[in-house]
């Protein structure tokens, strides 16, 4: 595996900020890398990082400025095995096949989930038939949506399929939108909405978020809007309706013109409107029983972020015809829309504008 190279800015070594270099090695690392904070300390005392001084074999050293070359060596394959699991396959064909994932499944395999994958599936599902871009751990994906998050992803059958349609995903043609169901409202009058960084309203009430995100600081496993380090991330949001008197949750969709870890996830939160059930980016709000009377408790009661992969779009691969998908909320999200509607669950399909 090539080296990898992690620089650290001018501030790194502000004692305010992360003064050991395992510390602030593993908040700098690109969070592909997988990089903690343990495995940092190790390759340390193995003496497989370089830093602008030389080679470093303290994990205490105090970090500088500067290029950091870490040698991570070869990697340890994860060989997924097929395991007879139903999906739900709105699409399929030679060239690749679309999957409305549920709730609950995680994309491929990974330290910690060996099984149960939806790679484990569609290794039963298609045998020998996936494109081998992604390795043993990820034949066939282009994209990922998170475990507790539901809905549609396209994976990809021929390495020919997987290019033509990463290259749409880097280049923001394939079309993405999401449903949630959020805390708060989306109010272009809100004069703390307009002023919170990266915020700007477009006609017709969208909101647009941008800004850049990058690992937390102090926590790896969550991503963070930063104002200089990062990925530039850009959502769109549209509140369909609002529920509480005083309003206080919507039912809101989402547009990604990029596709960042956890980016709609932060990106309401960062507004101030965290999607109900987000165990990571929630926050400690409650729902008000005031404002939305019994639906407070099921709100209160969601297990998990009240996210769904709607809509996915995109050119074949094969002819460049365009496909277009569209998936009902899950059971538990048409539930709890219900609940905030005060009438029957039904299953809710995506709205056409």
């Amino acid at each position: 595996m090539p080296d990898l190279i992690i620089t650290l800015a001018a501030n790194a070594g502000d004692p305010a900020s992360h003064d050991r270099v395992d510390k602030a090695l593993a908040a700098a690392a690109p969070a592909e890398a997988s990089l903690s904070r343990s495995r940092l300390a190790k390759l340390i005392a193995q003496g497989a990082v370089t830093g602008p001084a030389g080679p470093l074999t303290d994990v205490k050293a105090r970090a500088v400025p500067g290029a950091y070359v870490v040698s991570l060596g070869e990697p340890q394959p994860i060989e997924a095995q097929p395991q007879p699991i139903a999906l739900v396959i709105p699409y399929e064909d030679e060239d690749l096949i679309v999957i409305d994932k549920p709730a609950g499944m995680v994309v491929h395999p990974a330290p910690g989930t060996l099984d149960g994958t939806l790679v484990n599936a569609l290794l039963a599902h298609c045998g020998d038939s996936l494109s081998g871009i992604g390795g043993a751990a990820r034949p066939g994906i282009v994209h990922r949506i998170d475990k507790d998050t539901s809905g549609l992803l396209v994976v990809a059958k021929t390495d020919r399929a997987h290019h033509a349609l990463a290259r749409q995903f880097e280049d923001h043609s394939a079309a993405r939108r999401y449903l949630a169901l959020a805390h708060g409202v989306i109010d272009a009058a809100d004069p703390r909405l307009r002023g919170v960084p990266g915020v700007s309203f477009e006609p017709g009430g969208v909101l647009k978020i941008a800004t850049r995100l990058a690992r937390h600081p102090t926590d790896r496993q969550r991503q963070a809007v930063h104002a200089e380090r990062g990925r530039h991330a850009v959502t769109r949001a549209v509140m369909l309706e609002s529920f509480g008197a005083p309003p206080a949750a919507m039912l809101v969709e989402c547009r990604l013109e990029t596709g960042r870890t956890h980016q709609i996830r932060v990106h309401l939160a960062h507004c101030g409107l965290g999607l109900i059930g987000d165990p990571v980016y929630g926050g400690a709000r409650k729902a008000s029983t005031r404002a939305l009377g019994p639906a407070a408790d099921a709100v209160a009661a969601f297990p998990r972020q009240a996210l769904h992969a709607a809509h996915l779009g995109f050119a074949h691969p094969a002819d460049l015809r365009w496909l277009a998908f569209d998936s009902p909320l899950p059971a538990d999200m048409a539930k709890l829309l219900a609940s905030l509607r005060g009438t029957a669950a039904t299953g809710v399909a995506f709205p056409d504008h």
